[in-house]
């Protein structure tokens, strides 16, 4: 039976896009306590079915698609701004397509101004109005007001007027910044994203014997499996090393590894691999914030994601990203790796940062992996051993050296020089996938 938790959870997510809740309305409908009803909105907040905006409230957003996160909602708009909503609050969970700098004649700046738009403008009153008959929402930069027309018009058609303090360069450079934050997001591989779904799972119970651990060993030809209670919370996992020296009346809770490691659909594929490569593991459950579980990935499908992943073009660009694109392969040596210290690239005090220092080491050992090697591979180990600073606009040589290369892994040591004189050592250790 689901708790009371999960109840209003699953209440919240029944409620119509733009519905305003509050904890005392969600105490009264389903007869909860009050601190019960405020953590349940709360999670509801981190699993982006709500959002709270001060001074308005909270309400019932569109979960987005990750195919569609790019847009973002009215609601968003007026937390990115640390704005204030003058009118037109029933339309703040709807996205907007784009948004319109309105720099320009007010005909002018109508051409431009279309349904389901953001126009970014001043005290332009009849700009105002005419976006909102237009269709588009509007946001009214240098702290300025909107006139109770344009307020009554906002309301009537449920499009947002928001107010904020900030000008409109600072605005359009912080809506931005969020959309391409969101890009990077969504590029990044998640649990959720690969999982092997609960109906899909093969699973045992607790109280079942060992003979049907047996049979669905035979039946599937897989190793492990997790384990659930009568509730359908993961108790444990068993896998054929369990059961060895066994008889088959035996009970599977008797055996199995209780509290497995588990990770949650949140998860990103990155980090449950890694866990996976480090503690030697082929089966990972997934369970939610209350033990149950979600399903299941295997090492395959995330060392199959990983190398997708290598494979994908970045849309929004990283940190990782901009260091790999300054990385230079000198002609004369194709195993030595260039590098030249940008101002982005340094710490407070004008040297290389250690974040830059350590990609331009995983990459080069890397570069020097794929020579010998067509198989992807996973950073497992990395441990600096001589390290000088080196300042702003140096150029740095780095030169990788396989020392062991293995079936399943491979040791590089690199060397960093500059102006000819070694200013850094490292030992890196890799994983490398198969196909």
């Amino acid at each position: 039976m689901a708790t009371k938790h999960e109840q209003i959870l699953e209440y919240i997510e029944t409620l119509p896009v733009g519905e305003k809740i509050s904890v005392r309305r969600i105490a009264k409908d389903l007869q909860v306590s009050e601190g019960t009803a405020y953590r349940a909105i709360k999670e509801a907040e981190t699993q982006r079915l709500v959002s709270t905006i001060e001074r308005v409230g909270t309400i019932r957003i569109e979960r987005k698609k990750k195919e569609n996160i790019e847009r973002l909602t009215y609601a968003e708009i007026v937390n990115i701004v640390d704005g204030q909503v003058l009118g037109g609050k029933a339309g703040l969970h709807k996205s907007l397509t784009k948004f319109v700098i309105g720099a320009m004649q007010l005909e002018d700046m109508m051409r431009y101004t279309e349904a389901g738009n953001l126009l970014i403008v001043g005290n332009r009153f009849k700009a105002h109005e005419y976006a909102l008959q237009a269709g588009a929402a509007v946001l009214v930069t240098g702290g300025f007001d909107a006139s109770d027309t344009v307020k009554r018009l906002a309301d009537e058609y449920e499009l947002p007027v928001i107010s904020t303090s900030y000008d409109t360069f600072t605005v359009a450079t912080m809506i931005n910044r969020a959309i391409y934050d969101q890009l990077i997001k969504k590029e990044i591989l998640l649990i959720e994203d690969i999982l092997i779904p609960y109906e899909k799972t093969h699973l045992l119970h607790e109280k079942d014997p060992i003979s049907r651990y047996r049979e669905l060993n035979k039946e599937t030809t897989h190793g492990g499996f997790p384990v659930i209670d009568d509730s359908g919370k993961l108790v444990g996992i068993i896998t054929s090393r369990d059961v060895i020296g066994h008889s088959d009346e035996e009970t599977i809770e008797k055996v199995m590894t209780k509290d497995p490691i588990t990770v949650s659909l949140q998860t990103s594929v990155a980090a449950a691999g890694h866990r996976m490569i480090w503690e030697g593991i082929d089966l990972l459950p997934v369970s939610d914030d209350h033990g149950k579980l979600k399903g299941v990935i295997s090492r395959q499908d995330v060392l199959k994601a990983i190398q997708t992943a290598q494979r994908q073009p970045q849309q929004g660009e990283t940190i990782d990203d901009i260091i790999k694109s300054q990385l230079r392969i000198p002609q004369a040596d194709k195993l030595t790796l260039e590098f030249k210290v940008t101002p982005q690239m340094t710490n407070a005090y004008g040297s290389v940062s250690y974040g830059a220092y350590t990609t331009i080491l995983v990459e080069a050992a890397t570069a020097a992996l794929k020579t010998k090697n067509r198989r992807e591979s996973a950073l497992e180990n990395m441990t600096i051993y001589y390290l000088n600073p080196v300042q702003l606009d140096s150029t740095l040589h780095i030169k990788p050296l396989i020392l062991h290369i293995s079936r399943k892994s491979a040791k590089v040591d690199v060397e960093v020089l500059s102006d000819h004189k070694i200013v850094g050592k490292a030992l890196l250790t890799f994983q490398l996938l198969d196909r």
